[in-house]
């Protein structure tokens, strides 16, 4: 019902609206969805952390350098991608454990990034080139990982007993200054009051 000056009331203005928002609802929304490539590196990185005989991805003296010497916990570190508006395509250094059958854990590599990243994204992995640069015992990775991050920490102590040493040594060297300078003060204040 309109007023005296043709103006709707409230329920039709709002019924008219619902149906207007009805229509919309039912026209798709146009727009592109795009992954950057850390995401689907990240996708990747987390999905194969689990698999068998897989030591480590390695991506290079930096990214190793990194990883040990910061000891940080990048997902992301040797895991190059190529990501399109439908596909994806993967390159990775790994380390595999010795006496594993590398075949299989290849595969099994391929198998769970394939089925992570279409679950996730619904985007085709195409190639997932894998890359085994090294093979080590379990023991050999363990040593490995530790030395290069006891060498760091054992640096970092030492400097900082060095420096607490030195820190110690100056405090004395200034104390010592100012107990002489106190005693000079104390004779020159003796001499001149007589």
């Amino acid at each position: 019902m309109a007023d005296n000056y043709g103006n709707k009331s409230l329920y039709e203005q709002s019924s008219g609206a619902e149906s207007t928002h009805a229509s919309q609802k039912e026209q798709e929304i146009k727009g592109d969805l795009v992954y950057d490539d850390k995401v689907i590196q990240k996708i990747i990185g987390v999905a194969i952390e689990q698999v068998d005989g897989l030591l480590t991805v390695d991506g290079g003296f930096l990214s190793n350098a990194k990883e040990k010497l910061v000891n940080t916990e990048d997902v992301t570190a040797g895991i190059e991608t190529e990501v399109g508006k439908k596909q994806v395509a993967v390159d990775m250094d790994v380390v595999v454990e010795y006496g594993r059958d590398i075949t299989a854990v290849a595969e099994k590599i391929r198998t769970v990034i394939r089925d992570e990243v279409a679950k996730m994204t619904h985007l085709d992995v195409i190639e997932a080139n894998i890359h085994v640069v090294d093979i080590k015992t379990q023991k050999e990775f363990e040593e490995d990982s530790e030395t290069v991050q006891d060498k760091v920490t054992n640096a970092a102590k030492t400097t900082g007993d060095f420096a607490s040493k030195q820190t110690d040594k100056a405090k004395d060297a200034v104390n010592r200054g100012a107990d002489k300078a106190q005693e000079r003060m104390e004779t020159a204040q003796e001499t001149r009051v007589k």
